[in-house]
C-alpha cells in the first residue's frame, strides 16, 4: 500500500521536473569484462525498480573489479546495490566484501532475499588519478554479485577530510529507501 501511495504522489509532479528527478543507468559492459550478466525471476521483480531486474554476478575469481573513469581532484558519493532477488533459484544469501581499490569498503551480509542491500561512500579523488576501481571479493559464502553502482560528484567543501574515504549511512530502514539526486 505505501508504494502505491508513493508511486501517485510521483505522478502529480510537474513532467519537467519529473525529467531532472530521473537517473539514467548505463550497462556495466564497458567498465568490466568479468562476470555474467543475471536476471532476477520476474516473479521476483513486481515491487523493484528496473535497475534491480538483473546484476552482474562473479562465479570465477577471487576478486573481480570495475574500472570507473572519474574526474581526477572531484569528491564523489558512491554508492553499491545489491539485490539478489533468488535470481539463480538457489536462495543462498552470498557474502562477500566490497574493496574501493586495495581497501576494504564494507562487507556484504544480505538480510534477505528481497531486500535491498545500499553500500554508500563519500570519496576524494586524488590528482593524476582518473578512474577507480570498485571490487567485489569472495569469502568463500556464495558467489559475490552487485546489482548498481551509481558516481554522483559533490561539491569539494562537502565532508573535509584528510583520509580520503568516509562511510555514509544514512540509518535506511527498509522498506523506505533514500535516494540523492
Amino acid at each position: 500500500m505505501r508504494r502505491i501511495k508513493q508511486i501517485a504522489a510521483l505522478r502529480r509532479i510537474p513532467p519537467i521536473l519529473k525529467r531532472k528527478l530521473t537517473i539514467n543507468y548505463i550497462s556495466d559492459a564497458t567498465f568490466i569484462d568479468t562476470g555474467e550478466r543475471k536476471l532476477v525471476l520476474p516473479e521476483n521483480r513486481n515491487h523493484y525498480q528496473q535497475p534491480y531486474w538483473s546484476l552482474r554476478s562473479f562465479p570465477q575469481g577471487t576478486r573481480n573489479c570495475y574500472k570507473i573513469n572519474v574526474k581526477s581532484d572531484t569528491k564523489y558519493l558512491i554508492r553499491a546495490s545489491f539485490f539478489y532477488g533468488n535470481y539463480d533459484g538457489e536462495n543462498k544469501l552470498p557474502e562477500f566484501e566490497l574493496h574501493l581499490g586495495p581497501n576494504l569498503w564494507d562487507s556484504v551480509s544480505l538480510e534477505d532475499a528481497f531486500s535491498i542491500t545500499n553500500k554508500e561512500l563519500i570519496h576524494h579523488v586524488p590528482a593524476k588519478r582518473n578512474y577507480l576501481h570498485i571490487c567485489v571479493v569472495e569469502k568463500g559464502s556464495g558467489v559475490p554479485f552487485i546489482s548498481t553502482i551509481e558516481l554522483r560528484p559533490l561539491p569539494y567543501s562537502t565532508y573535509q577530510t584528510q583520509t580520503g574515504s568516509l562511510a555514509l549511512d544514512t540509518g535506511q530502514i527498509a522498506p523506505n529507501l533514500t535516494s540523492y539526486r
